[in-house]
C-alpha cells in the first residue's frame, strides 16, 4: 500500500537530486559565460537529465600524460 509519506519522500528526493545537478550546471555555465545554457538550465526541469548532459559536454578536456 502506497502512503502519502512514501510519495512525499520520493518527491523530496527528486527535488534534491534536481537541485544538486542544476546547481552544478548553472555554476559551470555562469563561470564559462554561456548565457544560453544558463537560461535553458534555469527554465527547463528535467529531473537532472539536462544538467548532467551539459556537465558531460562542457567538461574540460585534460591533457593526457605520457
Amino acid at each position: 500500500m502506497i502512503t502519502s509519506l512514501d510519495i512525499s519522500w520520493k518527491l523530496v528526493s527528486i527535488i534534491v537530486w534536481e537541485l544538486v545537478w542544476k546547481g552544478l550546471a548553472l555554476y559551470r555555465a555562469g563561470k564559462k559565460q554561456q548565457p544560453w545554457w544558463f537560461f535553458f538550465l534555469l527554465i527547463i526541469n528535467s529531473i537532472g537529465i539536462l544538467p548532467i548532459i551539459y556537465l558531460i559536454i562542457s567538461r574540460d578536456k585534460k591533457k593526457k600524460r605520457k
